[in-house]
């Protein structure tokens, strides 16, 4: 019990530093993040875009290729830099609204090339437990069937599956393209 609580402190300590670093940053270095995480062939003109905890997006640079990089906010699990195209922007928005299943029409891609954590390589809406750490990737957001054969637990190298036997079931390819 008593480590749980240590860890929960410890977890609350992160995201108030978090909180204070990200709004001490200034909006060339949001945006220097954010780009980090695609390819340049995305990110030269994509539109960044800041996020808050409830979904609000604040344009720091519009764009003109249909892609939006996020800079997330370091230190907070599951918010890291990103850069998705729209049917990867509909999936999480779906995803943020709990609903049953995304309802893109066609597969998305996003890149977190930069890396990324999660609270969970099986559950999509987990919010607490141990954190994984993701290598740079890029990632397919359609659903993907579990019989394919691929993994199911993350990997450092090669290509797995997040979040499997869920509608939110999705390729994460590790490595840069």
């Amino acid at each position: 019990m008593r480590s749980r609580s240590f860890a929960l402190a410890a977890v609350a300590l992160a995201a108030t530093v978090a909180a204070a670093s990200a709004a001490t940053e200034t909006k060339d270095q949001k945006i220097a993040r954010a780009l980090s995480a695609g390819p340049v062939s995305v990110t030269a003109k994509a539109t960044v875009a800041d996020m808050d905890a409830k979904g609000n997006m604040t344009v720091l640079r519009k764009g003109t290729n249909g892609w939006t990089c996020i800079p997330g906010h370091p230190g907070v699990v599951g918010d890291v830099a990103m850069c998705a195209d729209a049917a990867t922007m509909q999936w999480g928005a779906d995803w943020a609204a709990h609903k049953p299943k995304p309802t893109n029409a066609k597969p998305g891609i996003a890149y977190m090339l930069a890396g990324g954590t999660d609270w969970s390589a099986s559950d999509p809406f987990a919010t607490k437990g141990t954190p994984i750490k993701e290598p740079p990737h890029w990632m397919i957001m359609w659903p993907v069937d579990t019989t394919s054969g691929l993994p199911t637990t993350p990997r450092d190298t090669g290509t797995w599956i997040m979040y499997a036997g869920t509608p939110y079931a999705h390729l994460m390819i590790n490595g840069k393209p």
